[in-house]
């Protein structure tokens, strides 16, 4: 792989590209996370040179130490990582999209938080497709029941799902639980619930987007194919 970005980038983009049109879908349709953890700002700002949708990141100390060397201007920024309950009032307001609400408890403080500051804040619900106990997030059949709370909640605006597949998995149990979700999404956006717009299924990673995209996925967290391994 190239340690240049910006070709690394084109060439995530080609292939989510050959996934949309695979899948029925037009390759605008897929949004592009670059998830930069443990990558330098300069790295970051390159990848917002050579057009990426947006950058997501793990930790709230790293992003804040970014942050500060300006190195999200020009892309939205996405929370990406497990989210301590300590460190929400950090999150809320600074990032565009928190994708990886995993508790109805953590949804309840960032609604708090963002009615306190006054603004709408906008989530992804992350659901724990696998049922691993090492992971965070919901199990899918919580969903209805966080989306229904999400619907009395102020502060926050629901706009999808985000899961993260076990690993280690054979390529058919990836696809098994990239289905799931899918269907789960589906299932999800046709019950039409107050503050959730079913808009992003956000699954997929450098070792699987491709994969992802055909199953229904319309947003990718790419890292290691855009910046190179960690």
């Amino acid at each position: 792989m190239s340690t240049n970005i910006a070709d690394n980038i084109k060439r995530v983009r080609d292939a989510i590209a050959s996934a949309a049109i695979k899948s029925g879908r037009s390759p605008g349709d897929v949004t592009l996370v670059a998830a930069s953890k443990t990558k330098p700002a300069e790295y970051v700002r390159q990848a917002i040179a050579a057009g990426v949708d947006a950058v997501g990141e793990n930790r709230v100390q790293e992003m804040m130490e970014k942050r500060a060397q300006d190195a999200y201007s020009g892309a939205p920024l996405h929370f990406i990582g497990h989210l301590q309950s300590n460190k929400v009032g950090k999150v809320v307001g600074l990032c565009n999209l928190i994708e990886s609400v995993g508790s109805e408890a953590l949804l309840t403080m960032i609604g708090k938080k963002a009615e306190a500051l006054g603004i709408t804040q906008d989530v992804l619900i992350e659901v724990n497709i696998g049922k691993e106990p090492q992971k965070s997030g919901i199990f899918p059949e919580q969903t209805g029941d966080v989306l229904g709370l999400a619907a009395q909640t102020k502060g926050i605006k629901v706009l999808g799902l985000m899961a993260v597949p076990p690993i280690n998995e054979q390529f058919e149990n990836n696809c098994y639980y990239f289905d799931a979700i899918f269907q789960l999404f589906i299932d999800m956006k046709q019950k039409k619930y107050d503050n959730v717009s079913m808009q992003f299924l956000s699954m997929g990673m450098s070792d699987s987007y491709k994969e992802a995209i055909l199953a229904g996925s319309n947003m990718v967290r790419i890292g290691s194919a855009i910046f190179g391994a960690r």
